[in-house]
């Protein structure tokens, strides 16, 4: 069931492993090429048998490659695209774990050359760890991974990203990258801005003196795990999906508004009927 004779993921890391983990399980790979900055980890991939080779030179790494991932922070993705494009073989195909669709889409496509293939991807899975060691071969398992064509999206390279993915383990949804952004901006990039927001202002709390998160237990370190999550990835994922983070944010905030209004108010009844709501509607994603 070979898709791909020589896959190049650029950037190792839990997405980028976790994929190449995958698909060398279910023999749809034939050769795993690693290409980062971080030698030591590179080396580690090759160790656990993610890799079968690696290069810290983007340009030879992508030699000969029919597929290359990319897996690094959204705003680095363009320039890595500009700097392997010059040496893609034909009929290469390139997509991206990128968490920002819009930005990516629009700054790649015109970078390919004639006979290549830009296709846009966004698994939603992950966890707070990073580098190879954190990845494994069932991340993407049941999850979703949202594939964003546009008008100049080569037909048959479509189909084959859409079938990595589904030999990931995933099902896949096509989205416009636009429509994309919107959604993410929703259901991951408020929920992360949030984590972020709750650490900091519980942190910065000093009512009472002494260090408040020494005292956090189950409950606050459930909702705010995310926040462990790699700052660089997640201020690249704000700059560049900002328009739509800040409409999200500022429709959180009149729930928020709300919410302290029902406290202010002592009102028992609307705050049972908020929290019920917010209840039922959790539970019916479970």
């Amino acid at each position: 069931m070979v898709v791909f004779n020589r896959m190049a993921v650029i950037g190792v890391g839990l997405i980028g492993g976790s994929l190449a983990r995958i698909l060398r399980e279910k023999g749809a790979v034939k050769e795993v090429v690693g290409i980062g900055r971080g030698e030591e980890n590179l080396k580690r991939g090759v160790e656990l048998g993610v890799l079968d080779r690696y290069t810290t030179d983007a340009r030879e790494g992508v030699a000969g490659a029919d597929l290359v991932f990319v897996a690094t922070p959204v705003c680095s993705i363009p320039k890595v695209v500009a700097e392997i494009a010059p040496f893609l073989a034909p009929g290469c195909i390139v997509t991206d774990g990128g968490s920002v669709k819009e930005f990516v889409v629009e700054a790649c496509e015109p970078l390919m050359p004639e006979g290549t293939f830009f296709v846009g991807g966004h698994p939603i899975a992950g966890t707070e760890h990073s580098g190879v060691e954190a990845s494994f071969s069932t991340l993407y398992q049941g999850k979703r991974c949202i594939v964003t064509p546009t008008a100049k999206t080569n037909a048959a390279a479509l189909d084959k990203v859409v079938e990595l993915w589904k030999i990931a383990g995933s099902s896949v949804p096509l989205m416009d990258p636009v429509q994309h952004d919107r959604v993410v901006a929703a259901i991951s990039h408020l929920p992360h801005m949030v984590a972020y927001s709750l650490v900091n202002a519980v942190d910065g709390y000093d009512r009472f003196g002494g260090d408040l998160l020494s005292f956090s237990a189950g409950g606050f370190r459930d909702f705010t795990r995310i926040a462990s999550s790699d700052p660089v990835m997640w201020r690249d994922i704000a700059l560049t999906n900002r328009d739509a983070i800040l409409e999200m944010m500022d429709f959180f905030s009149g729930y928020l508004e709300t919410l302290r209004g029902l406290v202010a108010e002592g009102d028992g009844e609307g705050l049972r009927s908020f929290f019920l709501n917010s209840k039922e509607k959790r539970d019916a994603i479970l």
